[in-house]
């Protein structure tokens, strides 16, 4: 019921994850990201305590693999979840079980891995890392944006979504971007559009949280 991709950008080092689903919320039980150590996804019959737990396996020093397998080892009904995870390096990992829904699988690739089930093919899963890689002149949240529309394009799940999001790390110390679309009938174009007035903004939010006498003011005073 869901895909997703993990990914890095190799100019500023700012790590992202998107996210689009049938069900509604999607961002709020899959989506995992922790400054200064990584992002992470929980999905497929969803476990949400499994993301916290990925991103404490990068915090203790494992790589993406390592944090991957040691979640995996431990965790109850691992067989029906899938668990992605990339570190600060760029170096990503996924685990996809056995009882998986559908047509379902994972990729990595250089600076991202993408994941997915009850897809409409594998294809979906090709499109959105290649998508990430050839877009590397983009900054991150536009290279997301443009794997999940060409995960759509290439056939999305089997059935329509309905939510996405968009969290982003970077220089500070909470996440620099954290976008969702809890239910829509188009939630990834509403995701692109509700990310192109957040965008030119994202910098400035955290000058204002940094130096807020230096800042220039946007969106609502005082907000």
């Amino acid at each position: 019921m869901t895909f997703s991709l993990l990914g890095r950008c190799e100019r500023t080092g700012r790590l992202g994850i998107v996210v689009s689903s049938s069900s509604p919320a999607v961002a709020a039980r899959c989506a995992h990201v922790r400054p200064g150590i990584g992002v992470a996804g929980s999905q497929n019959v969803t476990d949400p305590r499994l993301g916290p737990l990925l991103l404490d396996e990068l915090a203790a020093g494992r790589d993406a693999r390592g944090a991957i397998d040691a979640v995996v080892a431990a965790a109850p009904h691992v067989e029906h979840r899938q668990l992605l995870a990339l570190g600060t390096d760029g170096d990503g990992a996924a685990y996809t079980g056995a009882a998986a829904l559908g047509t379902s699988g994972h990729r990595p690739a250089p600076g991202c891995v993408a994941a997915g089930n009850l897809l409409a093919d594998e294809s979906v899963l090709d499109a959105l890392t290649a998508s990430f890689v050839e877009h590397a002149e983009l900054g991150l949240g536009d290279r997301l944006i443009a794997a999940l529309r060409a995960a759509a394009a290439a056939g999305g799940e089997a059935g329509p979504v309905h939510s996405a999001g968009l969290a982003m790390t970077g220089e500070v110390e909470w996440p620099i971007a954290d976008l969702r679309v809890d239910w829509h009938d188009a939630p990834i174009e509403e995701l692109a559009a509700v990310w192109d007035v957040y965008r030119p903004q994202l910098d400035d939010y955290v000058a204002r949280a940094l130096r807020p006498d230096a800042a220039p003011a946007y969106g609502v005073p005082g907000e």
